[in-house]
């Protein structure tokens, strides 16, 4: 469909929807080709990208208009376009091996971090019954101990009523809620109470006066923007001027020699066997990027810095296959160890905000310096929520915040009132962490295409996956949207309950995980083929199953070695490659 078969603004100023429905998987082979030929030093060859085959479910399966299951799909079918070209390169040519993306197993790998059994019993259900408590080391720290604090991050009014703002306790709430003139020690019953005591406060301020709050005290946040504000915004033009797949070659750095791939082994045939990966990662986003690498065969060692607080839960999903440990880049002899395991890596991969890691020697030049030095380039990741350039590249943002900036909360709220009947200017976000998940693969596919560029010819790289970025393209009018009988559809099949500004991702993960079980039982059940599990794992001995990597190249052993282990299994000083 070409962007001119669609009607702007359905959805609110700068949104274009499809005029007519096209099935998911016929859809994202559109896309697909679309940001191929939108990313530089891809593929152009229809011989590669016809080895790619979409699979799935013709309907959406998660709620509202955006597609941002085709989006994520077709960025999982170029890593494996780029893993397959990396195999050739490593000797293991086949013209007529294939690649699989199933666009449904697509969808459910946005809440992968819920879509998990462990000892026969899905995650949720045992989180319910507080039994993953006994099982996962702490790292919450009491971070959503009350109403106040869970319902500190999120979507909230303001005194202007066509304006909502991203709020976000940012795993420190207290200091947020006071800011806004709110005692976080106030007793609340539930987290309806809490919410409507935050709202409350939040009606006071102007969201220009909720901007400056969160900027002088160094917090997160956003104004909910229509995709037409973001666009026209100086940082979204900023966003705008580089691809979504964000690879660049250090071309001013020491200049150095290319990088063979070490030899496959008959024992284990993954494209990236024998990459050596260091993750310094929390939450969502970064750890995602390892995760798919590790899939593909790297090496991943992940670090938690161990005095910030991280979700457990993702302990059983986001650690597949990596070794961890914990650094303090306070500590002197931390980075001389983290150091000494950087001077033969392969890749950096780093999910702090832009110009932090230079304040410990780590930054992308100090990288690229060393890189010079021992004559083998590296591969530098940053993960943030902004981008690598523009006003807001420093400001510290997660999912909900890139979510409110792009105008996804903004154009899920019209949807939902348009579908649900939700109170008109009211912005909701997303149903999933998508943007999280997303910027995850973003980078996975940057840092194939960059390991497979150092390999033909040498340097060092630098990757940028940005969670606005991928937010953004996603309501591109190139994309398009659904149509508003499409989402009604969706609604009507999965009969998703309420979904509101205030509730927080997990609440609305929650929600749709309830519909899926109801409608995609066959896709969820542990015993499914969609499913990759270990008889025994380091959460109490018992068995872990997660959804496999998404997508599946013939003959490549696309899986994971070894299941999950909590953050800090090992000692720094004893990991070596």
């Amino acid at each position: 469909m070409s962007s001119s078969n669609r009607i702007p603004d359905i959805y609110g100023p700068g949104t274009y929807t499809d005029t007519t429905f096209t099935p998911v998987p016929k859809d994202t082979a559109r896309i697909f080709h679309l940001l191929a030929s939108q990313t530089p030093t891809f593929t152009k060859d229809e011989a590669f990208l016809s080895k790619v085959r979409f699979t799935g479910e013709d309907f959406p399966v998660i709620p509202g208009p955006i597609k941002a299951t085709s989006v994520a799909a077709a960025l999982h079918a170029m890593c494996g376009v780029v893993a397959d070209e990396i195999l050739s390169l490593r000797g293991a040519q086949d013209l007529n091996r294939s690649i699989t993306v199933n666009t449904t197993h697509t969808a459910l790998w946005f809440g992968a971090v819920a879509a998990a059994y462990l000892g026969g019993e899905d995650v949720l259900t045992l989180a319910g019954k507080g039994e993953l408590k006994k099982v996962l080391p702490d790292w919450e720290r009491g971070w959503v101990d009350t109403p106040l604090k869970y319902r500190a991050t999120g979507l909230y009014p303001t005194r202007d009523p066509e304006t909502w703002y991203s709020l976000h306790g940012s795993m420190n709430a207290e200091p947020v809620l006071r800011s806004i003139g709110l005692d976080p020690a106030t007793k609340v019953g539930s987290n309806e109470e809490a919410a409507a005591m935050i709202a409350g406060h939040t009606k006071r301020f102007l969201p220009a006066e909720l901007e400056m709050n969160n900027l002088m005290n160094g917090f997160c946040g956003s104004v909910c923007f229509s995709p037409k504000q973001w666009n026209e915004s100086s940082m979204g033009k900023s966003l705008a001027e580089h691809p979504l797949v964000d690879v660049e070659q250090q071309t001013h750095a020491v200049p150095t020699a290319p990088v063979a791939f070490p030899p496959l082994t008959a024992g284990d045939l993954r494209p990236l066997a024998g990459v050596k990966v260091i993750e310094m990662t929390r939450v969502i986003a970064g750890p995602q990027i390892g995760t798919i690498l590790t899939s593909l065969g790297a090496d991943v060692i992940r670090l938690n810095p161990p005095h910030l607080t991280d979700i457990n839960i993702l302990q059983l999903t986001l650690n597949a296959g990596k070794r961890t440990t914990t650094v303090d880049l306070r500590k002197p002899e931390d980075r001389a160890q983290l150091l000494q395991l950087l001077s033969d890596a392969d890749v950096f991969v780093q999910g702090f905000r832009l110009g932090k890691m230079k304040k410990f020697g780590l930054g992308l030049e100090e990288m690229l310096e060393m890189a010079g030095k021992r004559d083998k380039g590296i591969v530098y990741v940053s993960e943030n929520c902004y981008g690598r350039e523009g006003l807001y590249r420093e400001r510290p943002g997660w999912q909900q915040i890139a979510d409110a900036a792009a105008g996804s909360a903004y154009v899920t709220g019209k949807a939902l009132e348009l579908t649900q009947n939700l109170p008109a200017n009211e912005a909701v976000l997303p149903s999933l962490p998508i943007s999280d998940m997303s910027t995850g693969v973003l980078g996975a596919l940057g840092t194939l295409i960059a390991l497979r560029d150092r390999a033909i010819k040498g340097g060092s790289y630098s990757v940028h996956a940005s969670l606005t970025g991928v937010d953004a393209y996603a309501l591109r009018q190139d994309v398009g949207l659904y149509p508003v009988s499409i989402v009604q559809e969706c609604q009507e099949r999965f009969q998703w309950q309420s979904m509101r500004g205030s509730h927080h991702v997990l609440d609305i993960l929650v929600t749709v995980w309830k519909g899926w079980k109801k409608v995609l039982g066959n896709y969820l059940n542990e015993d499914s083929c969609w499913f990759q599990s270990f008889s025994e794992s380091a959460f109490d001995g018992k068995m872990l199953s997660i959804l496999k990597p998404v997508a599946q190249i013939a003959g490549a052993e696309t899986e994971w070695k070894a299941p999950s282990v909590p953050y800090g299994s090992e000692r720094l000083a004893d990991l070596a490659w």
